[in-house]
C-alpha cells in the first residue's frame, strides 16, 4: 500500500510517511485507531453543527432542547426535562440555552443581561472543547454584548460590544446556564431575565437589547435516539468527515506532524479500497472497544478517597486527549475548573456498582456541604446517563432545595438513594434510583479553595444493610 504521489518536501522538513513508501496493515490500524480516538469530540460538536444547519430558526427539539441554526441561540425556560438526549448528564439547577458556532460565516454577538444576584455563567468552548471565553458572575462581567469572532478575525471592536473572543477554531458551543431555584416564585423571577438572553449575527447588532419569550419557543419533532445519547459520532463516517475537521481545527504547537500521518492516512484510504476497508473495520472496534468504556467514570479521571473520581482540566484539555474523549463520551461540555468542579461516582465505599436494588444514604457532616460561591448539587443518572423518571420528578438535591431538604438533629444532612422510599418523613431528601445501575455526580459551581485544592472531597456513599 503506497501514498499518492506527493511534492517531495525539502530535506529536514518531511512529516507523514514519505511520498511513495509501502506502509503496513498493522501501522495503518495503529495510526487510525490513534486518528479515531483524537478526533472523536471534534467530529461530535462538528455533527451538532451540520444537523443544527437543517433548522429553520431557534426552538426546542422534542419540546425538552433548546436548539438554533448556527449562530443563533435557543434558550429553555425551566429546568431540561428527562426525555432530553442530546448532551448527557444534564444538570437539573439551572435554565440552559444552547448555540452552535460556525464563524467562518460572520462573527456573532451574545447578550449578557443584568442578573442581579443570580448565578451565571455561559460556557464557551472551540471545535476541542476547550474554553476560550469567560462571561460569567465568577468574572464579574457586565451587562450588555459581547461578540465571538474567528481566528483570522483583526478588527476594531465594534462600537457597543464590551468585549471580544476569538475562538481558534471555526465551529464552537456556548451553553448559557442561570441558576433557578426550585420553587414557583423564582421560575417566574427568571423569565424576564432569561428573555434577554440571545445571540445572533454581527451583521444583525443594532445596540439595542433583543427580547425573546422563550415560554412560545416553536417545538420541533424530537429524533428517535433510544435510551442513550444521539449517536453523534457514527463509526462507519468519522474517517470521511476526518478531512474537513483537520480543516476547521488547527494544530496546537506539536501537532503538526500528527496532523500530516492523519492526512496522509486519508490519501492512502482515497487511493485504496482495501486501506478504506481498514478503516471501516478499525473505527468499529474503537468506537466498541476503546470509547464506549469511557462513558463509565470508573474508567478515568483523579482517583480521591471513597472511591470518587474527577478531572481537573475540563475545557482546558490541551493535548490530553484521552480525558477529553472520555469526558466528551460521558458528560460532553464540561465547563472550566475554576466555573465547575465535578465529582463522578459509580461505586459504593465498598467498590461495589451502584445499584437500584440497593439503598444508600449521602450524608455531609454539619458546615460540610461543598464550599462554593454559586451552587452545588448531587444528581443521579441511569446507566446512560440520563435521569431516571420518577412520581416525585425530582433528579437532583442541592442549593436549589434549600426550602425543603431536612437537616438531622446534629446538624448533618443525609441525602436518600434508591429505587424504594425511605419513608415518608425522609422523601423531602430523596433521590429515586432505577432498579439497575446507576450513577451519582456532585457539582460545585464556582467552587471555593478548599476545593480547587482538593482539601474537599464529597462523602463515601454508603449501602444501607
Amino acid at each position: 500500500m503506497k501514498t499518492q504521489a506527493q511534492k517531495t518536501p525539502a530535506a529536514g522538513t518531511a512529516a507523514g510517511p514519505i511520498p511513495g513508501t509501502r506502509t503496513s496493515e498493522a501501522y495503518i490500524r495503529q495510526i487510525a485507531g490513534l486518528a479515531y480516538f483524537w478526533a472523536w469530540p471534534m467530529v461530535n460538536v462538528y455533527n451538532r453543527f451540520l444537523t443544527y444547519q437543517k433548522l429553520p430558526g431557534p426552538g426546542l427539539a422534542g419540546g425538552a432542547l433548546p436548539v438554533a441554526p448556527p449562530n443563533q441561540l435557543c434558550m429553555l425556560h425551566d429546568y431540561i426535562t428527562p426525555d432530553e438526549r442530546a448532551v448527557a448528564c444534564p444538570n437539573q439547577d439551572v435554565v440552559y440555552g444552547q448555540m452552535v458556532l460556525d464563524l467562518d460565516a460572520d462573527s456573532v454577538v451574545i447578550q449578557v443581561p443584568d442578573f442581579g444576584d443570580r448565578f451565571y455563567v455561559y460556557q464557551i468552548v472551540d471545535q476541542r472543547t476547550d474554553g476560550f471565553g469567560e462571561i460569567g458572575k465568577m468574572y464579574g462581567t457586565k451587562p450588555g454584548f459581547y461578540m465571538f469572532a474567528g481566528s483570522k478575525w483583526d478588527g476594531k471592536t465594534p462600537k457597543g460590544i464590551n468585549a471580544v473572543f476569538q475562538c481558534p477554531t471555526r465551529h464552537g458551543m456556548v451553553i448559557p446556564r442561570a441558576f433557578m431555584n426550585n420553587t414557583d416564585d423564582d421560575r417566574k423571577a427568571i423569565q424576564p431575565v432569561i428573555n434577554q438572553i440571545a445571540a445572533y449575527p454581527l451583521s444583525q447588532f443594532d445596540g439595542k437589547m433583543k427580547i425573546t419569550n422563550w415560554v412560545d419557543a416553536q417545538v420541533f419533532p424530537a429524533g428517535d435516539s433510544g435510551s442513550g445519547e444521539v449517536k453523534w459520532v457514527k463509526p462507519e463516517l468519522l474517517f470521511s468527515q476526518l478531512g474537513d475537521v483537520l480543516d476547521a481545527v488547527p494544530p496546537l504547537p506539536g501537532e503538526e506532524g500528527l496532523y500530516e500521518q492523519f492526512r496522509a492516512l486519508l490519501d492512502l484510504a482515497k487511493a485504496d479500497v482495501k486501506v478504506k476497508a481498514i478503516l471501516d473495520d478499525v473505527a468499529v472496534s474503537a468506537e466498541n472497544d476503546v470509547v464506549g468504556p469511557l462513558l463509565q467514570f470508573r474508567n478515568y479521571g483523579v482517583p480521591l478517597p471513597a472511591n470518587w473520581t474527577t478531572q481537573n482540566n475540563g475545557a482546558q484539555f490541551g493535548t490530553d486527549y484521552y480525558t477529553r474523549t472520555a469526558v466528551a463520551k460521558s458528560n460532553i461540555l464540561v465547563n472550566k475548573p475554576t466555573e465547575t468542579k465535578y465529582f463522578y461516582q459509580d461505586l459504593d465505599a465498598d467498590g461495589n456498582r451502584l445499584n437500584g436494588k440497593n439503598n444508600y444514604t449521602f450524608t455531609l457532616a454539619k458546615g460540610q456541604a461543598p464550599p462554593v460561591n454559586g451552587f452545588w448539587s448531587l444528581t443521579l443518572y441511569n446507566e446512560h446517563h440520563f435521569f431516571h423518571p420518577n412520581d416525585l420528578k425530582r433528579y437532583s438535591l442541592g442549593t436549589k432545595n434549600h426550602d425543603s431538604v431536612k437537616a438531622n438533629s446534629d446538624g448533618s444532612v443525609t441525602l436518600y438513594i434508591g429505587a424504594n422510599s425511605p419513608g415518608a418523613d425522609k422523601e423531602s431528601n430523596w433521590l429515586t434510583a432505577p432498579d439497575g445501575d446507576f450513577s451519582l455526580y456532585v457539582r460545585s459551581y464556582w467552587p471555593k479553595k478548599e476545593i480547587l485544592d482538593g482539601k474537599w472531597t464529597p462523602p463515601a456513599v454508603e449501602k444501607q444493610k
